[in-house]
């Protein structure tokens, strides 16, 4: 489903209309979106982006121009989740406070990757496949591992044959 809500920039792709989930967000012009992707209100994608099938980017989430989204990559946006209030009822909106993200451009985050709330990803940087992020990156740093850990820089050839 893709709601009147969206801004959506020219040229942009997706594959599948019917099997995405697309709310109150914004899309730059350029950018592919794979199947099955949920975009919740309020986050922006930048212009020629990929973001592969299976991708969950929730409210709170800047990803700026040029940013490749592997399969199945996770944000999140609180900090402290809980389903219930102290006293025992539902959480609402009013609740919680989002915690925004930043992806910066050209940056790369590989499949199945989780990104926890307030990171920054710095321009260029490479996330290996399944890590999970708890600490902001740094701009050309590749990290993996859980929690993740730098072990390279991107703009080096042999580390990125690491």
């Amino acid at each position: 489903m893709i709601t009147n809500d969206v801004q959506i920039g020219d040229g942009v792709t997706i594959y599948h209309p019917d099997l995405v989930n697309l709310y109150g967000c914004t899309i730059g012009f350029g950018t592919k979106i794979g199947t099955f992707v949920e975009i919740q209100k309020g986050a922006c994608i930048g212009a020629n982006c990929k973001i592969s099938s299976h991708t969950f980017i929730c409210e709170g989430v800047e990803i700026e121009d040029g940013v490749f989204i592997g399969h199945g990559v996770m944000f999140t946006n609180d900090i402290y989740p809980r389903a219930v209030t102290e006293k025992g009822t539902l959480q609402t909106e009013t609740d919680w406070l989002v915690v925004k993200t930043l992806i910066r451009s050209r940056a790369s985050i590989g499949s199945n990757a989780t990104i926890l709330a307030g990171i920054t990803i710095g321009v260029g940087a490479m996330i290996g496949a399944g890590a999970v992020v708890t600490h902001d990156v740094p701009d050309h740093a590749i990290v993996a591992g859980v929690p993740a850990k730098i072990l390279g820089d991107s703009r080096n050839r042999e580390d990125r044959k690491k």
